[in-house]
């Protein structure tokens, strides 16, 4: 599925309005109970920017917790890929690949 930042902002913020009207719960019982304000609510509900903290207190007002853990599911290293791995450790750090292709003929100071 390919859709833009905002797009899934949009639909995130559609998919919790209904959520919060299937419920009978106005936007003013919503934002008391989130601890935000009305304003906060509508921003959220219309897909507009909000932060991260806002939202997850939108979210956990709609009981919507366990289904947000759920959407990423936690990664526990397997016990092939403890194998696998040099050292038998989980990953702490991302690094890209190294490239296969070298350059014939190529000597130290030549990128300069």
């Amino acid at each position: 599925m390919d859709i833009s930042a905002p797009a899934l902002a949009g639909e995130i913020g559609n998919r919790l309005s209904r959520r919060r009207l299937s419920r009978n719960i106005t936007q003013q019982s919503l934002a008391e109970s989130a601890g935000v304000s009305v304003r906060t609510v509508r921003r959220i509900e219309a897909g507009h920017s909000s932060t991260l903290e806002n939202f997850l207190r939108v979210a956990q007002a709609l009981k919507l917790d366990d289904a947000l853990l759920a959407a990423i599911p936690s990664h526990d290293i397997r016990p092939i890929e403890r194998l696998d791995s040099r050292r038998g450790a989980e990953r702490q750090r991302a690094r890209p690949k190294k490239s296969v292709e070298r350059k014939a003929g190529w000597a130290w100071g030549d990128d300069r």
